[in-house]
């Protein structure tokens, strides 16, 4: 084994991970407070459904457009050049943001964040990539940035509550202007430059495949997500991987292409992509039904539900920070092995969970599920990085975060369409006496129910499409009806979840096969080629 004594990272590395937690910590923070910050945002903005669902999305959709153009641009101009800029165009904007005096205008904000998020977040990895050439201390660098991002979603519920108690809506998004001032002002002197010394040229052409291909594959995945599969979401899904196939396709006769598609015959890398996507759906699918338990079956309110997901949080901190050993005593394989059986068990403890479960067993469950996936993450991102060439960790960056934003999205649309697809079944089989009978009993009538339109069959057909709205029903029905139809839609609901706790199992077991079959030997510390453990020549300027 080589010794990398003389490429150990020193004060100034360490000094500048830090700087660079700043804006990974800022990123999920800031997705996080913005769900909190939506009614009275609503209520001051007025915007549409249709609005709303733009406000909520078009930033994370600007991100997963953007992230493989970014990550090849950074290896062209420079990633420390791309960051700053990106952090000033964050910093900037949010201030836009926060002061949007109409919903177009908020829109068109969250737009262009999401242009300068997609600068951020290949470029930290990348940078990291090549601040720390040690293998070892890369491991540990990788898991502090992987932790980064787990703190700002532990952090978003509580400083989100606090700052909406005291202020207006739009004061979540300043707390970017602090936070990327504070990079701007210690990257330039912590952050080493490094880009591709023979980038070659962008190729237009292929930047707008591109995006096209990933817009219309996130769009459509999320539309399946909210409204269930039907034929405009899968003529989008379908054109998104036709674009996609044209956009591969292409980058095979190119010298200089967009997405190097040699780093997929490194068998580390790919499997450690695929790690990283299936690791991320099981977290898509079952975290928007677990917030949906806290809130809509024990009736917490979003902070209260956001401070019971923080144990998970923490937990997922000390897995992760503790990876890297784990992986130098044994394997990579071994732990992120390890990590999708363990994951496997919190989902099956998911799975046994009922509507008098209570919080105590949902957080247990959770924990549990974290405790296996965080190393999953860490190692799964050091990997991707790690058997990448120095001079292409940008692309490699942005492929892992990709992977990501895929993931998350395919497991809220695949999962999440399972599970309320249960719902609506196990509703629709509670029958008449719930849904017909039950909301005819002696009194109803008198209360003016039916006078104000509650029990128009629109009103029934919203109960079976989501949990939330056959709360709302029940809630404007009253009386044992109401109370029957709420009950009977959260026993419906719970059905739901366990069954794509179920299938999560599954998903994570045949995930741990793969890892086996893939990886058996792969120690943390021998890098796939001796290229993965050079110090980077000629990158750094």
């Amino acid at each position: 084994m080589p010794d990398q004594t003389s490429d150990r990272a020193g004060v100034r590395e360490w000094a500048g991970l830090a700087a660079l937690s700043l804006p990974t910590i800022l990123l999920t923070l800031d997705l996080t407070v913005l769900h909190l910050a939506l009614p009275k945002l609503s209520a001051t903005l007025e915007p549409s459904s249709t609005e709303m669902l733009w406000i909520a999305d078009i930033y994370g959709f600007a991100i997963a457009g953007l992230l493989i153009f970014m990550g090849s641009l950074g290896d062209r101009i420079g990633r420390k050049r791309l960051l700053l800029f990106g952090a000033g165009a964050f910093a900037a904007v949010s201030v836009v943001a926060a002061y949007s005096q109409s919903t177009e205008m908020l829109i068109a904000a969250r737009a262009v964040l999401g242009v300068a998020g997609a600068t951020l977040m290949p470029s930290t990895l990348a940078i990291i990539r090549n601040m720390f050439h040690n293998e070892t201390q890369r491991g540990y660098a990788i898991a502090i940035w992987m932790t980064s991002f787990m703190l700002g979603g532990a952090l978003g519920p509580v400083v989100g509550g606090v700052m909406l108690n005291w202020f207006w809506w739009g004061s979540v998004f300043l707390m970017a202007v602090p936070v990327m001032g504070l990079l701007l002002i210690l990257g330039p002197a912590l952050l080493p430059e490094s880009r591709d010394p023979s980038p070659g040229r962008i190729d237009l052409l292929s930047v707008v495949e591109s995006i096209a291909a990933m817009l219309l594959l996130v769009y459509g995945i999320k539309e399946t997500a909210q409204s269930g599969f039907s034929g405009t979401s899968l003529a989008v899904i379908v054109a998104g991987l036709l674009i996609g196939a044209v956009f591969v396709r292409r980058q095979t006769h190119l010298s200089d292409p967009l997405l190097d598609l040699k780093l997929f015959r490194r068998r580390r890398f790919s499997t450690a992509v695929t790690v990283q996507l299936l690791a991320f759906f099981t977290m898509g699918g079952i975290q928007l039904f677990v917030m949906q338990y806290l809130q809509l079956v024990l009736e917490f309110s979003p902070l209260h539900a956001g401070l019971w997901s923080m144990p998970s949080a923490l937990v997922s901190i000390v897995a992760s920070m503790s990876a890297p050993a784990l992986a130098a005593r044994t394997s990579q394989a071994a732990v992120i092995t390890g990590g999708f059986l363990i994951g496997a068990a919190g989902m099956g403890l998911l799975a046994l969970t009922t509507a008098d479960s209570g919080v105590g067993w949902i957080v247990l469950a959770f924990v549990v599920f974290s405790i296996g996936l965080a190393p999953v993450f860490s190692l799964g991102a050091g990997l991707v990085v790690g058997t990448a060439p120095p001079e292409r960790a940008g692309a490699a960056s942005a492929i892992q975060e990709t992977s990501g934003e895929i993931g998350l999205a395919a497991g809220m649309a695949v999962l999440g369409s399972v599970g309320m697809a249960v719902y609506r079944g196990r509703l629709e089989d509670a029958g008449p006496g719930v849904l017909e009978r039950g909301v005819l009993e002696p009194g109803v009538l008198e209360r003016g129910v039916l006078e104000r339109g509650v029990l128009e069959p629109g009103v029934l057909e919203t109960a079976k499409e989501t949990l939330a709205g056959a709360v709302t029903a029940g809630e404007r029905l009253g009386g044992t009806s109401g109370a029957a139809l709420v009950d009977a839609a959260q026993e419906a609901f719970v059905r739901g979840f366990a069954v794509i706790s179920a299938i999560s199992v599954a998903v994570l077991l045949a995930a741990a096969l793969a890892v086996v079959l893939a990886l058996r030997g792969a120690r943390a510390q021998h890098p796939e080629a001796p290229e993965d453990n050079a110090r980077p020549k000629n990158v750094t300027t």
